[in-house]
């Protein structure tokens, strides 16, 4: 069973693997133990590739007890880990806005301070832009949106966009706890959700006609919970065709079939 204390992640090669790992535990490379499961492989002419996989586990630091004090002992409180699978629902359910656009502005500062504490936790160099994405529409909400810039940062993105999918959680947890409420943020980096939104989008439409026009189901790639929502947002007021989650784990797809036709 995975803690926030033990995980196992994965990525295209061991280095991403790691680095989706430590995003997940927001700690540096000296805090951890890695346990390569398996170094990946790229297959050949891409069939049989499979990514890595590493164990981490968090070092234990052993610090003196203290002595024993008059005063009633108070129990700390320790949240509880979070399955992936908790993970993913919670990004599939529309997030309520912290507030209004204000209220999100004045925590842009404390979500690009976090999120720059933990690249420098990972050991990449980079530096943060905090600004407001307006809504799209009425049942929209406006976002912050903390975009990473700077060289190599292709690590950060990961297989699927995972390792940006782990980022982007710690850092709403982290600025969450630290203003006492849910924030409806995102990480990007050098603008690869704008262009993966409006690329899903585009392929959301292209879908929906060919399963209007062959009257058969359509099935698109695997995508992390964000995505998956993306496509669901983008079809959600088609007059013929709905859509709908299969699989499980890294496996769960976007579903597009006919109004009626279940």
């Amino acid at each position: 069973m995975e803690t926030m204390g033990e995980i196992e992640s994965s990525g295209s090669n061991v280095d991403e693997a790691i680095a989706a790992g430590l995003a997940l535990l927001a700690v540096t490379r000296e805090d951890v133990e890695v346990e390569v499961l398996d170094e990946g492989s790229r297959g050949l002419l891409g069939l049989g590739a499979r990514p890595a996989r590493v164990r981490m586990v968090r070092k234990v630091v052993v610090v003196p007890e203290p002595p024993p004090q008059p005063t009633p002992s108070v129990e700390m409180y320790e949240p509880p880990a979070v399955a992936e699978a908790e993970v993913e629902s919670a990004e599939e359910i529309p997030v309520a806005p912290v507030a209004v656009e204000e209220d999100l502005q004045a925590i842009g500062p404390i979500g690009r301070q976090t999120l720059e504490e933990l690249l420098e936790k990972m050991g990449i160099r980079a530096r943060v832009e905090d600004y407001i994405k307006p809504p799209l529409d009425e049942e929209d909400s406006p976002k912050l949106v903390l975009n990473v810039q700077g060289g190599d940062l292709g690590v950060l993105i990961g297989r699927r966009g995972e390792t940006l999918e782990a980022l982007q959680y710690i850092t709403r947890l982290i600025v969450g706890r630290e203003v006492g409420r849910r924030v409806n943020l995102i990480v990007d980096v050098e603008g690869y959700r704008v262009r993966r939104e409006k690329s899903l989008q585009q392929l959301a439409q292209r879908m929906a006609e060919r399963a209007v026009t062959t009257g058969r189901r359509q099935v698109l790639e695997p995508m992390t919970a964000s995505e998956r929502r993306i496509v669901h947002m983008a079809l959600r007021h088609h007059a013929e065709v709905t859509t709908e989650s299969i699989g499980e784990d890294e496996n769960r797809k976007v579903t597009i079939f006919l109004r009626g036709s279940k």
